[in-house]
C-alpha cells in the first residue's frame, strides 16, 4: 500500500503541486505516477492525493489532510526502524564489496 517511492512521490506531489511534475522528478511517466496514486488512494479509507483539473488557471493536486497524516506516520516509521537497525545496516555496510556502491536505496 505504501512504501519508499510511493512516500517519495506523496512528498514531490505536495511540493510541486502536480502529479506530472513529480513523476518526472522520480523519472516516471505521468501514467505510472497516476497510477500510483490511484493505487493509493484506493487502499485507503479516504484519497491521498487530490486534483483539480486543467483550463486556464492550470491544473494541478496535492495532498488531503490523510495523506498529509500518512506521509507523517510513514516517514516517522523510517525514522524508527533505521535508529533500531544502525547495529544490522552497519554489519550489511561492512560486507559490501565497495562500501556504498552496491547501495540502491538511497541510503535509506
Amino acid at each position: 500500500m505504501l512504501g519508499p517511492g510511493k512516500a517519495d512521490l506523496l512528498e514531490l506531489i505536495e511540493q510541486t503541486g502536480s502529479i506530472a511534475a513529480a513523476g518526472r522528478a522520480m523519472r516516471m511517466s505521468y501514467k505510472r505516477a497516476w497510477s500510483l496514486v490511484e493505487e493509493m488512494n484506493a487502499a485507503f479509507r479516504a484519497p491521498l492525493v487530490a486534483r483539480s483539473r486543467g483550463g486556464a488557471p492550470g491544473g494541478g493536486a496535492h495532498l488531503t489532510e490523510t495523506g498529509a497524516t500518512v506521509l507523517a506516520h510513514y516517514r516517522a516509521l523510517e525514522r524508527r526502524a533505521t535508529d533500531a537497525g544502525e547495529a544490522e545496516i552497519a554489519a550489511l555496510r561492512a560486507l559490501l564489496a565497495e562500501a556504498g556502491a552496491s547501495d540502491m536505496s538511497g541510503g535509506k
